[in-house]
């Protein structure tokens, strides 16, 4: 079972002057103003069983990218095993081309989450961990250097990789989705 998506325009910021680092009595600071050097879209896997993760980062998140992606996953996958993805609804995931290529990869087995519910997509964690732990507060000269960092990241992650589990019962789950069908019922009125 692979947890499967895309995050889309990270941006490569370079910032105009050096944070200055946490210390007992002040938290760490950043500067609000930046140079912006491109952006690059980072696609990954991740196993829900064992916490590895396969990725890659391109220019694009078209439906072409999607299919260089899952080509990747192909490779870096046992072939007797049977591929479970889970994916959003996104255009790219569901075009006529990536329907074909599916056809002619019958191992891989894709579940599309609820649309507005990419909090069911375990890889959705893994990207907010990305995020805060190497991307948010660092400075990047280019593209190439942000994509860089975050192989680093991912290829560390893979050392050592943990399995997100989940907190809430599946009750507590169904429970918040029921209170968030009602209020959104009421809003729609």
């Amino acid at each position: 079972m692979l947890s499967c998506d895309e995050k889309s325009q990270i941006q490569a910021l370079n910032r105009t002057q050096p944070g200055l680092p946490m210390k007992p009595g002040r938290a760490g600071t950043v500067t609000h103003d930046y140079k912006r050097n491109g952006t690059t879209t980072l696609f990954a896997a991740l196993n829900t069983l064992d916490g590895t993760v396969i990725s890659m980062c391109q220019d694009r998140h078209r439906h072409e990218e999607w299919l260089k992606f899952l080509r990747l996953i192909d490779r870096k996958t046992p072939k007797h095993l049977q591929l479970h993805l889970i994916v959003d609804n996104y255009a790219t995931h569901k075009h006529p081309d990536v329907q074909r290529w599916l056809t002619k990869h019958p191992r891989f087995v894709m579940h599309f989450t609820p649309t507005s519910a990419s909090w069911l997509n375990m890889v959705e964690r893994f990207f907010r961990d990305i995020s805060e732990n190497r991307i948010k507060r660092d400075s990047f000269t280019s593209v190439a250097d942000l994509e860089q960092a975050i192989a680093q990241y991912i290829e560390n992650h893979n050392t050592d990789p943990k399995p997100f589990i989940w907190a809430a019962s599946a009750a507590d789950i169904l429970a918040k989705v029921t209170r968030a069908k009602t209020a959104l019922a009421r809003v729609g009125r």
